[in-house]
């Protein structure tokens, strides 16, 4: 078995079971607790498990939210692809929506500079490297500044929203599942997802693999809002499968 399907199965084990102990999963993997506690330091760098004495639970289980530069640094490879594909659902001339996260910075980095674009967000940083190009013309959302995500909140930056819409909205997520839909750790932010969502057209969700099955505290949509889900190859067959059934469209890039 590979290191990375081991560490696939050992966060599939602590979403199901809560917790995982690392003496355990060594007799069951057949291999050293020193190999146990590398894959835990994995899980815990991708932001889907926390490291605790002797073991790791999911971070779901612990409302923890990693911030915006320990997201920025994982799953780099994966969230290019992501942020490639996406580009064809990227009008040639119009209105976009870019939530705050960093598949979402992925895709400023790989937009083409010689189309005429409105892009509105609600992130400083995606704002300030959009700004010096001639040909984009940007809406930066006021309001509270979230420290973890560096993503504005609150009633100043909802009102904006609800005088736009934009041809496509690309949203960020902390979890996403079938039986929960589109969840994230805080409601402000929630509900600023809720009404970006509400002012497109369309609804493309950026998501890695990791974000799939799980939940977190504050709902802000089903799968039923989302028009396609884009995420990368590490999706088994069978999540894909059953997103599919019920009617979700999605890529894997």
């Amino acid at each position: 078995m590979y290191a990375e399907e081991r560490q696939r199965e050992i966060l599939l084990l602590a979403r199901a079971e809560g917790r995982v102990d690392v003496v355990a999963l060594a007799a069951h993997y057949g291999v050293t607790t020193e190999t146990i506690r590398r894959d835990l330091t994995v899980l815990e760098r991708a932001g889907t498990l926390r490291r605790v004495h002797g073991g790791g639970i999911p971070v779901e289980r612990l409302g923890f939210e990693p911030a915006l530069a320990t997201r920025d640094s994982v799953l780099t490879v994966e969230k290019e692809r992501i942020a490639k594909a996406a580009l064809a659902e990227v009008p040639d001339d119009g209105a976009i929506l870019l939530d705050a996260g960093s598949t979402t910075r992925r895709l400023v980095e790989v937009l083409p500079t010689d189309r005429e674009l409105t892009v509105v967000t609600n992130s400083p940083p995606l704002a300030t490297l959009l700004a010096s190009r001639p040909t984009t013309s940007v809406i930066m959302l006021g309001g509270r500044v979230r420290g973890r995500t560096l993503a504005t909140v609150d009633d100043w930056s909802l009102r904006p929203l609800q005088h736009l819409h934009v041809d496509v909205a690309f949203m960020a997520t902390n979890g996403i599942s079938v039986e929960h839909g589109l969840t994230t750790p805080d409601p402000a932010e929630a509900s600023m997802k809720r009404a970006m969502m509400a002012a497109a057209r369309r609804t493309v969700l950026l998501a890695d693999h990791t974000k799939v099955g799980n939940d977190y505290l504050a709902r802000f949509g089903s799968l039923e809002d989302v028009d396609l889900l884009i995420t990368d190859s590490g999706l088994d067959t069978a999540a894909a499968e059953e997103f599919e059934l019920a009617g979700l469209r999605l890529v894997r890039a």
